[in-house]
């Protein structure tokens, strides 16, 4: 009997030293990217009070971001395939870092894609909020909804649930606003539209950027 035990811890050992180190890795998966990013903005000049651009690879993609916007004083800390529970963890490095009066913020997509409750992605939002308002008490949130992806059109129904849900957060919060990026990405058809796309169907090519331009727009000016 007791070899039997033996036998069974040790197996249990045995398969931890496989899968912790796996859980680590994933864990921090985004580690390099955020000291990356945050060397790069030790090396150019940026004012506190700015505009920060953060979330996942939708924004850290957006190559014209700043010359889209040269009045801005735009940080761009996209960091790719992240979700909101990441930005939280990463929050003082991509965000309170730069003390920024205006935040944009997409996250979301890859929450619903990996089966995150719409009111657990919500909740983290509004710990994001808190943190930063702690810091800069007059900071204003965008929250940039969830684009229509054909690569995951399969779930349009949870990212539309998503999106309404967002507006609502928004429309409860002084500080915060609803940036509608999903419908303008619709075709007649009630699709995305497909030229707005890279060959992965994920991401967006400069037709897709143009249409994030004309949106974030009037939140800029």
């Amino acid at each position: 009997m007791r070899t039997k035990y033996t036998f069974g811890l040790l197996f249990i050992l045995f398969i931890s030293s496989f899968i912790i180190p796996i859980y680590a890795q994933n864990t921090d998966q985004f580690k390099k990217e955020v000291e990356a990013l945050s060397r790069k903005y030790q090396q150019v000049d940026w004012e506190k009070g700015g505009v920060v651009f953060t979330g996942s690879s939708s924004i850290r993609l957006w190559k014209s971001l700043e010359k889209d916007f040269p009045k801005a004083n735009i940080i761009n800390t996209g960091f790719g395939g992240s979700q909101t529970h990441h930005l939280i963890k990463y929050l003082d490095q991509l965000v309170l870092e730069f003390e920024p009066k205006k935040i944009f913020i997409y996250e979301g997509d890859n929450d619903i894609n990996a089966g995150k409750p719409v009111r657990q992605i919500l909740e983290e939002f509004f710990e994001i909020m808190e943190k930063v308002t702690a810091l800069v008490p007059d900071a204003q949130f965008y929250f940039i909804s969830a684009k229509p992806s054909p690569s995951r059109w399969a779930k349009k129904g949870q990212y539309e649930l998503f999106n309404k849900q967002l507006k609502q957060f928004a429309m409860n919060h002084s500080n915060a606003n609803f940036i509608n990026i999903w419908t303008p990405m619709l075709a007649k058809d009630g699709k995305p539209k497909p030229e707005l796309f890279l060959e992965d169907n994920l991401h967006m090519n400069e037709k897709g950027y143009a249409i994030w331009k004309k949106a974030v727009k009037p939140f800029l000016d």
